[in-house]
């Protein structure tokens, strides 16, 4: 494009052609030059997925798939069963759906959906039953990260490693942490909150692969049981959650939402959003974070709204065909 001679004849097209280049090559400058230019087209983002989670028949087997184009949802798939409380992350644009627990037991078994196909295939098991786990790809590999195995609250770690296709340990948290939010941010893995037995959690850790250690970082201002976590630009946003035994949910719902700067160390308080929620969905798709039902003390919502980091607004956007909680949302490039 730069030695084109229609483009380099042309002042404008040279300043739009530099701006372009400093974009790309500049990675790090990035939040420093947002324009209209620099927001993803809906047609490239891909599409968000909405899996199981708890509905008011006790637990979603079905699988929604938002378009952004229409702002529509629809059903595209059914789990082989009903699953709670589990992770789920995107590997080579499938769908890995990891333990959880089926109403009865907590599992450690793992399925894997391929949305072009639509067809699911069994996948190796965990070492460990685990629910309320919080799961990340890092690098090519998938964690799952700490969770309930049915008695006890867990600080232990699996990696899945897909060119072997097999699950190892690796360091544990310091915490044990159920419920928890897990994200990637700057080739680290982070684990935001969850609850340990006694209370929910304002601590927060992070993992470095190279070393296999975990380490502290800077708490949040708020406890949070079931956040929802995502990261956008450089930045860690924790979503919603509860602070509060199980037995008085309604009372210590948050609508909060906080961003965390790996480069100070420090946790913010942005807009909030329009409901308190629990057991909230939270993805990125394209530029903005999308927070996906979650249950509100009374009901399991349908309701889903979008944050735009760079105006600091949330507003709604079309809701899910069936209202659901603790829903793991995802992001897959079609």
């Amino acid at each position: 494009m730069e030695s084109n001679p229609l483009l380099r004849d042309s002042v404008e097209c040279q300043r739009l052609v530099m701006e372009a280049m400093k974009y790309h090559l500049l990675p790090e400058r990035r939040p420093l030059l947002q324009s209209p230019r620099t927001r993803p087209r809906k047609a490239t983002v891909g599409a968000l997925f909405a899996v199981g989670g708890m509905d008011a028949t006790k637990g979603a087997t079905s699988i929604e798939q938002y378009c952004l184009r229409r702002d529509s949802w629809k059903q595209v798939a059914v789990m082989s069963g009903r699953r709670l409380q589990f992770g789920v992350a995107v590997l080579e644009d499938r769908l890995y759906v990891v333990g959880g627990r089926d109403g009865l037991k907590t599992l450690n078994t793992v399925e894997c959906y391929n949305p072009r196909s639509r067809s699911w295939s069994v996948m190796p098991s965990m070492s460990t039953h685990r629910h309320g786990l919080g799961v990340a790809v890092l690098e090519g590999p998938m964690y799952a990260v700490g969770g309930h195995d049915g008695w006890s609250y867990l600080s232990t770690v699996e990696r899945w490693d897909p060119q072997a296709r097999q699950w190892s340990f690796v360091a544990s948290m310091a915490t044990p942490r159920s419920t928890v939010g897990v994200a990637v941010l700057n080739g680290k893995l982070y684990a935001v909150g969850g609850r340990d037995g006694s209370s929910c959690l304002k601590s927060v850790e992070c993992f470095d692969p190279h070393t296999n250690k975990w380490t502290s970082c800077a708490q949040m201002a708020k406890r949070r049981g079931g956040v929802g976590v995502a990261t956008w630009n450089g930045f860690l946003y924790a979503i919603g959650g509860h602070d509060a035994p199980a037995s008085s949910l309604a009372s210590r719902l948050s609508d909060c939402v906080e961003r965390y700067d790996p480069k100070t160390d420090t946790w913010t308080a942005v807009a909030p959003m329009s409901i308190s929620r629990d057991a909230v969905g939270v993805c990125l798709l394209g530029d903005r974070l999308y927070a996906v039902g979650g249950y509100d003390g009374q009901i399991y919502l349908n309701a889903v709204e979008a944050y735009d980091p760079q105006t600091n607004e949330w507003k709604q956007v079309a809701p899910l065909c069936l209202g659901r909680a603790g829903a793991c949302v995802v992001a897959v490039k079609l």
